[in-house]
């Protein structure tokens, strides 16, 4: 960074913690006295109390304030009048000083309680000038609140309220501005005397105003300034003796300002202003600021009444947001209620979403949206492109526990993913499960915008390296490029409230397939064991039924008729393959009751010793086998044995016809997992039909064509399954079939 810019900096950073809430000094209009409550006595007081007074302020210290006013008032009984915690001056009422050359006349007494102590502000009466507007505050006010609800819109209402408070005041010129997220003050009402520039529509920068000074705006609502070439009167002694420490003067009217405002007002033509708070929900919405070219006094009731005003604005304002905010909120949750709705009807949240892709965008005022979760990612409307968009999800969970990102500026905020900002301006994303990277994510467009500045705003350093406020106020246009519009708090709280909901809906889904998974469980359990138990005592019947049949053709075949004999044939052939379909049945079933003993399991000669065993099923056959050298993996021998095994007899038995034959046996391993594929070149199958194939007893061929129980298949994906592993299969008609299991290179302990 520039030397020049750091200096810029700190300098702008002293400027925002100047003390100005203890500036030890008043402005000379009037004059304060600090008193113990307890017995009136002057702990502190400015020195010009002297020009009314006519004693040095190091005198009056230790005096008892009631022998330096008139025995008409009674000052015990009008402090009685302040409101408890009152902490903004309260006008208990006009006093007549006894001494000095003021004796005798009427002077304003405004009394607070604040940091300890009493502070006292006297502020003489003055005649009014020639040209002064003389108002009777009352009807005008009263006027003016019973008319606001003819108001259509905020614009309108500011505009009513500065043209009001310029006459009630009589100031040069009158502006209200509205604060942006940023801090900058944007114009958008105006009243102004010919000859005064005129800032309508024009925005003013927010280092105008440091931060404590926002602040103290925030708390004191009013601030009178009436000669900017004021010189200040400092407090005798400079501490306050109750805490040793500076005087805390936030909320006095008299409160000396900081001199860098004070060369600010004279740059822009002000030797007089008054500023009123607009304060909405807490937080500084705004400021009326009211100008005038020479210096101004503003009497007590004049201020009184224009605070009024500015807090019935306040009321107004917030009425009027507050009135928007709640039906904006009201169509957001109608939205979340849409989005909730579709997902509960799918079976995954993006499925649910994406059947209302309008209400997805509509609900975030956004161009684009991308659902991610663990296996896609899917996009609606105008978004950057998959990649990307996987790259943000990336950087979003290194952030860590955010549970919502939101930004106006991706090519200021994201810096790594500078491709980003070629799609979008804006994001809004929000992580929609506590373990997976899941989001749901919002895009803007860029929306350039013209923004026209009352003056370049930038600050200046003096050779002393101190800060200079600006001296020029004249129209500057800026272009400002790259930034969306800006994501409403509303919209953030919403979507967190919509995360809230999407949590419950997975968790009641979870629950419900943790629900249905034990359920399965038993129902698994008990057609094992009725599986096992019916296989088991079939297997007795069947080969009595055989064996007679054996012994019936052996003695009585010779007094058989030829039909006799053929259908004693078809009853043992029907007897035999029944026993085979038991005894695989019986092993399908305690294929799910046995335990895994897992081994290092050598592929190759696994292979090797299968071909052997299967070489009657295929002798006088033409078969070209190709077998890569497969890598050994973890497993339960017996099991991938036959598992492998059905697999093979496969590939053998629906090859049969084609000359040659080819089967591929070969592997592939990733970081994760090994896969082994066994290829063909026989009948295929029709893909529709995938799903059906590793069901129990399900058959894609006649048997006729191909002999077989249907049970093989099965038995292969459950001892997969059993391995933690998965089971496919690819094919074509007549073009072969590929079936695929993969395992894991790492299985965990069953």
């Amino acid at each position: 960074m520039p030397v020049a810019d750091t200096a810029l900096d700190q300098a702008i950073e002293r400027c925002a913690q100047e003390p100005i809430q203890v500036p030890g000094s008043i402005q000379p209009q009037g004059f304060l006295l600090v008193l113990d409550e307890a017995d009136l006595r002057i702990l502190q007081a400015s020195e010009n109390a002297q020009r009314w007074l006519g004693m040095p302020a190091g005198e009056l210290l230790g005096r008892d304030l009631g022998a330096l006013i008139g025995d008409d008032f009674d000052l015990r009984a009008h402090l009685e009048q302040l409101p408890e915690g009152e902490i903004f001056p309260f006008h208990i009422g006009d006093v007549r000083l006894r001494l000095g050359p003021s004796a005798g006349e009427r002077t304003t007494l405004l009394v607070h309680r604040y940091d300890q102590v009493l502070i006292a502000e006297f502020e003489p009466r003055r005649k009014r000038a020639p040209g002064d507007p003389h108002v009777d505050f009352y009807p005008l006010v009263r006027a003016f609140v019973s008319s606001l609800h003819t108001v259509g819109n905020i614009e309108e209402l500011l505009q009513r309220s500065v043209r009001e408070i310029k006459r009630i005041t009589g100031f040069g010129r009158v502006k209200a501005y509205r604060f942006d997220a940023d801090g900058n003050g944007l114009v958008i009402a105006e009243e102004a005397d010919p000859g005064y520039p005129q800032y309508l529509g024009l925005c003013f920068p927010a280092s105008d105003i440091p931060r404590q000074a926002r602040e103290l705006y925030r708390t004191n609502r009013i601030r009178v300034i009436e000669d900017a070439n004021y010189q200040p009167s400092p407090l005798v002694p400079a501490d306050n003796p109750r805490t040793g420490r500076p005087l805390d003067m936030s909320f006095a009217a008299l409160r000396s300002v900081s001199p860098v405002h004070l060369q600010y007002m004279r740059n822009m033509g002000t030797l007089a202003s008054m500023s009123l708070s607009i304060v909405v929900d807490g937080r500084l919405w705004g400021l009326i600021s009211c100008h005038h070219r020479e210096p101004r006094p503003v009497g007590f009731q004049t201020r009184t009444a224009c605070e009024l005003l500015s807090s019935v604005l306040s009321l107004q304002i917030e009425s009027r947001e507050s009135h928007a905010s709640t039906r904006q909120l009201l169509e957001l949750r109608q939205r979340i209620v849409q989005m909730l709705s579709a997902m509960a009807d799918h079976d995954s949240i993006s499925d649910g979403l994406l059947e209302l892709p309008d209400v997805l965008l509509d609900f975030a005022q956004a161009s684009g949206a991308a659902i991610i979760s663990a296996e896609r990612c899917d996009l609606v409307g105008a978004t950057p492109p998959a990649a990307q968009v996987n790259a943000l999800v990336h950087w979003l969970a290194r952030r860590g526990d955010e549970v919502v990102f939101h930004s106006d500026n991706l090519q200021r905020d994201i810096a790594e993913l500078p491709e980003l900002a070629e799609h979008a301006a804006g994001v809004l994303a929000v992580a929609i499960s506590q373990i997976h990277s899941h989001y749901i994510v919002w895009f803007r467009p860029e929306q350039a915008r013209t923004v026209d500045w009352a003056g370049r705003p930038e600050k200046e350093l003096d050779v002393q390296g101190k800060l200079h406020p600006r001296h020029s106020f004249e129209r500057w246009r800026e272009e400002v490029r790259g930034y969306c519009a800006p994501w409403q708090p509303l919209i953030v709280d919403a979507v967190v409230e919509l995360r809230t909901s999407v949590l419950g809906i997975v968790l009641r889904k979870a629950e419900e397939l943790a629900q249905l998974a034990g359920e399965l469980r038993r129902s698994n359990k008990e057609l094992e064991a009725f599986s096992y138990s019916v296989s088991h005592d079939l297997r007795a019947p069947l080969r009595h039924i055989a064996g007679y049949a054996e012994l019936l053709t052996e003695i009585e075949s010779q007094t058989l008729s030829e039909r006799g004999r053929r259908f004693l044939q078809h009853i043992e052939d029907a007897a035999s393959f029944a026993g085979t379909l038991v005894d695989n049945l019986l092993s399908f079933s305690q294929m799910g009751r046995s335990a895994l003993r897992l081994s290092e399991v050598d592929l190759n000669a696994l292979v090797e010793t299968i071909r052997v065993e299967l070489q009657p099923d295929y002798a006088g056959r033409d078969i070209v086998w190709t077998v890569a050298t497969l890598p050994k993996l973890l497993g339960d021998p017996a099991f991938i044995n036959l598992a492998l095994r059905n697999l093979i007899a496969n590939a053998i038995k629906y090859t049969r016809g084609r000359d040659p034959a080819r089967i591929e046996i070969g592997a592939r391993q990733t970081a994760s997992e090994t896969e082994i594929f066994i290829r063909d070149n026989g009948v295929g199958f029709d893909m529709a039909y995938a799903g059906k194939l590793f069901g129990v007893f399900q058959r894609l061929h006649r048997m006729e064509e191909f002999e077989g129980t249907g049970i093989g298949l099965a038995s292969v994906r459950r001892i997969i399954e059993r391995h933690d592993g998965r089971v496919w299969a690819e094919g074509r008609i007549d073009h072969g079939a590929t079936f695929h299991f993969a395992l894991p290179r790492h299985p965990r302990k069953h």
